[in-house]
Order: C-alpha cells, then sequence, then structure tokens
C-alpha cells in the first residue's frame, strides 16, 4: 500500500477510530469505510450510495491506501458504521485536525450559530430534527467544531459545551440574542476569549437602558449643563443592486447607564449598529437598529463594527454551502448517530477544502476536481501540494 502521498497523518488518525461493530461477520475494516468515505464526499458524493458508487468505480486506486480484502463496502456498511460510531469519538477525530490549524486563529473572530438538519426528523419514532450548534472561524471560513443540541434543549445548553471544546485564547466570540446569557458571558472570559453579544428583549432591562443611552448621546439639543454621552463611530456605505446600505457603528465605553454592569462579566462597552437601506428605483427607505455589549478592553468602533457584520457570513459561508453544496437539508439519513455523524464529516471536508490549493474555484468546482484530478485530490487530503 502506498505511503508516499502525504496523507499518512490522515490514515493514522482515522486507525485510531474505535470500532463500534463487533467482530462477528466483519467484512470490511474500520478504516477502510472512513477513509473511502471521506474521499468520496471530498470528490462530491454525498450520501451513502454516491460513496458506495464512487468507491467502485475507484477501487483500483483505493486499494493503493487499503487492503479491501472484501471489496468496497456497500451502502448498508457505510450507514451502519455512521450510525454506530460514538459521536465523541467522531468530535475528538474533528478536533485533532482542527488543534493543528491554532495558530491560524490566534486573535481571530469565532462566530457560533445553530443549524437544523431539516431531514433529520423520524415519524417512526417521534423524533425531531437534529439541531447542530458550530463555530465558525470568520476569518478563514473554517469549522472549528460543532455540538448536537440534546432533546428537550435548546442552543443556550449547547454553547458552553461547544466553548468547552475550544481552545478560544485571545479570539472575540459573536452569538445571536439567544446566547446572551451571564453564564456564557463568564465562560467565555474565564476561557480568555472576548465576546461580542447580541441584545434583544430577552434580556428587557439591559436593552431598555442601552437604547436609552444611545438615544441620550443622539440628542441634538441639550443643555449646557448636561454634556452627551462619550461615543465613537464608525461608518460604511455599501451600494450595488439598485440599493444603498449605510451603517453606522456606535460605541461606548460608559457604563454608567447600564444598572446591570456588574452582572455581565469582562463587559468593556456597548455599542449601537444602524442600518440604512435605501431603494434608489422605488425611493423607500428603512432603517433598524441592532444593539450589543462588548467585552475587549481593545474594541474600538470599527473592529466592533467588523465582527458584527463577520458574523452573519456563518449563513453564507457555512449553512447555505451545507445545504447548496452538499445537499445537507436534503440528507434523510435517520438511523442511530448516523445524520450527526455525517454532519461533522460535511464540516471535515468543508475545512479540507477551504485549506486546499486552487481557492479561486467555487467548492462545488474544487469538488469535481477532486473526482478528476488525482494529484489535487491527494493535495487536499494532505493540506500542501502532491504529485500523484
Amino acid at each position: 500500500m502506498a505511503t508516499e502521498s502525504g496523507i499518512e497523518g490522515l490514515m493514522s488518525r482515522l486507525r485510531l477510530v474505535k470500532e463500534p461493530r463487533g467482530d462477528r461477520g466483519l467484512r470490511h475494516q474500520l478504516v477502510d469505510v472512513l477513509f473511502i468515505a471521506l474521499v468520496a464526499m471530498v470528490a462530491g458524493a454525498d450520501d451513502a450510495e454516491a460513496m458506495e458508487t464512487f468507491g467502485e468505480a475507484n477501487e483500483a486506486w483505493f486499494r493503493q491506501f487499503l487492503a479491501l480484502s472484501h471489496g468496497i463496502p456497500s451502502q448498508d456498511t457505510f450507514l451502519r458504521v455512521f450510525a454506530l460510531l460514538d459521536p465523541d469519538v467522531v468530535q475528538t477525530l474533528f478536533r485533532n485536525w482542527v488543534d493543528g490549524l491554532r495558530t491560524v486563529w490566534q486573535d481571530g473572530h469565532v462566530a457560533i450559530d445553530g443549524k437544523t438538519l431539516r431531514r433529520s426528523f423520524d415519524h417512526a419514532s417521534g423524533g425531531k430534527s437534529i439541531h447542530m450548534v458550530s463555530a465558525w472561524l470568520a476569518d478563514q471560513g473554517l469549522v472549528l467544531g460543532q455540538v448536537k443540541v440534546a432533546k428537550k434543549a435548546n442552543e443556550i445548553v449547547a454553547i458552553p459545551e461547544l466553548l468547552r471544546l475550544l481552545d478560544v485564547r485571545g479570539v472575540t466570540i459573536t452569538i445571536d440574542a439567544m446566547g446572551c446569557q451571564r453564564a456564557i458571558a463568564a465562560q467565555i472570559v474565564e476561557q480568555e476569549a472576548h465576546y461580542v453579544l447580541s441584545v434583544k428583549d430577552n434580556h428587557p432591562t439591559l436593552h431598555a437602558h442601552i437604547q436609552g443611552f444611545f438615544a441620550d448621546a443622539g440628542r441634538t439639543q441639550r443643555p449646557v449643563d448636561d454634556p452627551a454621552p462619550s461615543v465613537e463611530t464608525h461608518q460604511e456605505v455599501d451600494a450595488g443592486h439598485g440599493r444603498v446600505e449605510t451603517r453606522t457603528c456606535t460605541f461606548s465605553r460608559d457604563l454608567s447607564w447600564i444598572d446591570q454592569r456588574d452582572e455581565w462579566a469582562g463587559l468593556d462597552g456597548i455599542a449601537m449598529v444602524e442600518r440604512e437601506r435605501h431603494d434608489k428605483r422605488t425611493g423607500a427607505t428603512s432603517t433598524e437598529k441592532a444593539y450589543f455589549i462588548v467585552a475587549n478592553p481593545k474594541a474600538t468602533a470599527g473592529s466592533v463594527a467588523g465582527v458584527i457584520r463577520q458574523h452573519w457570513g456563518i449563513e453564507n459561508g457555512l449553512h447555505w454551502v451545507l445545504d447548496m453544496t452538499f445537499d445537507e437539508d436534503q440528507c434523510r439519513v435517520r438511523a442511530g448517530h448516523a445524520a450527526q455523524n455525517l454532519a461533522v464529516l460535511r464540516h471535515l471536508v468543508m475545512n479540507l477544502m477551504r485549506t486546499a490549493p486552487g481557492k479561486k474555484r467555487s467548492m462545488r468546482k474544487r469538488r469535481q476536481l477532486c473526482a478528476w484530478d488525482r494529484s489535487f485530490l491527494l493535495s487536499v487530503l494532505a493540506g500542501r501540494e502532491v504529485t500523484a
């Protein structure tokens, strides 16, 4: 079997995964199943049937790396293995790969958000669709980790679990309003990270105080003995598709208005982002405001505006790609842990593609190229240029 391809590290990690099946009747080695599934998904196979087809079409190539004493596993074997695999083991495999990227995300920005695997519900057993919460390295477009939201729970429970899996020292964490919780803020600070958390009506008093502060700061007429609150602003203007959007971030370290300031660990400032959209075709203008709490002693209006805007990149850079490129929302796998484990596999494949050469191509085109070009496929798997 070949070892000069530069993927020995990947193979050695796959061999560490504990076999979940019994010895009786075992025909396919676990490393064979996992390696074929991973390579097939890299090359565009999004379900077990496609994995089997890809494996059969490329059996001679796979034999460079695997014994394959009983040939290519069937789709039933792929599904059975992923249904039985302990999700914690698969998560560990994923994290071991991510840990090697630690220098890449030092001082970066991690957005945390959830996504429902819509077709993973099970009518027969009454099981609901699986909901996964992911940590997204916005600067690099990489998934750093993910956890499944437990039954009868929500993201508030899953987010602390996800954070505990990650070394987030020096990183700025952004979470939407559901994750704006005192305990989560305290955990982020304890893990030596910063935060920018969205504040809405789930914290009505805090929300009202921040609104009141920026309303007062915006007053144009005021008594001589009533100085305006100290704020700084940052503005960006984008135009396109017949629309002009102006985003203004106002930031302040004056927390005197915030009665609850001592309840939020590490709180350094508050922010308001005002988005004004003008449609040049209709003349209509709309405005919306959003409010945030910030824990970062070096934060500025510009840096806060940047991470708030980047946060929603998780929708286009992760969730949209999973649905449109990996067809995740159409995956009907439900048995055992299969849906959860395949979701992690998609994240791993996405990371491999994002760190691969040839980034000028779309991810869909890069996956197609993996199916056609063995050198490029090996380069993706190895994380560096490799010649087949």
